[in-house]
């Protein structure tokens, strides 16, 4: 296949892209500059439609991870992350629809979008319900893709990703917002200490980076024409304590915590039911314990603290 990557050279995209050139695939990277990363750079812009319809020359599928993607930054820029997670999809979709070649599309999206649903583990059937800005601008981009397989030409895939994390081929995760890759680079030292809301206990859902990649994969052949197929993707269920006793234990440097009530609402437990996406996609994670999550993100933070 011929494919277009959107946010091609970003932490989950150049794990993807490497993924699909290791398949055999021919695979371009869509970003707004020239950016060092595997894949054949195109320059584009979602928001700018002349510029995807150049990129999309030869390109017969597409893989859609370009996004914003930061819970609490969405609720002070609603609009912006309306504006780039779904206008910037329909954007994409028209384009694909315009250039009569590009006929498949996978897309990342979130385990957010489900809210804070009662029953555990959550399974595709579970009723989304967004509580920020970031998922509900997701779901809407889902939904339109949904519409628009449809309507009878297009195959799509979304896979709602729960917490990619770790690292793969020297790139890491940057964000030290998420839990894991702060907890880490507080043991190495660049960030002073981690913020702990309640007594540690609240459960979330990671995969490894690599496991997501080789998702996406496979997520290719399932793109038949007319259909929109959804997938769950998590891998190890763990706890903030969790995650600070094995963060301990791999780099053999204590974490400095600041206890602080827990945050009123916060759920207490999301977990993903993945036995759809390991039935339909024969896919399960292979990289996703909770060691190698930490061990490869701490390698990467070594290589950004010298």
């Amino acid at each position: 296949m011929r494919v277009l990557v959107t946010g091609g050279t970003g932490y989950l995209g150049q794990a993807v892209v490497r993924e699909l050139l290791a398949c055999g695939h021919v695979v371009y990277t869509l970003s707004r500059r020239r950016v060092a990363g595997p894949g054949v750079p195109r320059i584009g812009d979602l928001q700018d439609r002349t510029s995807l319809s150049w990129a999309l020359q030869d390109v017969d599928t597409v893989v859609h991870l370009a996004a914003l993607a930061k819970v609490r930054e969405s609720f002070s820029d609603p609009l912006g992350y309306y504006r780039t997670n779904l206008v910037g999809t329909m954007n994409l979709l028209e384009a694909m629809a315009g250039s009569g070649l590009a006929k498949r599309l996978v897309f990342a999206s979130t385990g957010s979008v489900y809210g804070t649903p009662d029953h555990q583990p959550i399974t595709e059937q579970t009723p989304p319900a967004p509580t920020n800005p970031y998922a509900a601008s997701k779901l809407a981009a889902e939904q339109a893709i949904g519409w628009q397989a449809a309507c009878g030409s297009l195959g799509a895939v979304t896979l709602r990703l729960f917490n990619a994390a770790g690292a793969a081929h020297g790139v890491g995760d940057t964000d030290d917002t998420r839990v894991l890759s702060r907890v880490v680079a507080v043991a190495a030292g660049r960030v002073g200490h981690f913020d702990q809301f309640g007594d540690g206990s609240a459960v979330r859902d990671f995969v490894h980076v690599l496991d997501v990649a080789r998702a996406f994969g496979l997520a290719l052949s399932a793109c038949q024409p007319g259909t929109h197929q959804v997938f769950n993707l998590g891998g190890t269920p763990a706890s903030v304590a969790d995650i600070l006793d094995t963060t301990e234990q791999v780099t053999g440097r204590r974490v400095r915590v600041v206890v602080h009530p827990p945050n009123p609402g916060e759920v207490r437990e999301l977990r993903a039911s993945t036995e759809l996406v390991q039935h339909v996609l024969e896919w399960k994670p292979e990289h996703s314990s909770l060691p190698e999550l930490v061990r490869t993100q701490w390698e990467f933070e070594r290589t950004r603290s010298r």
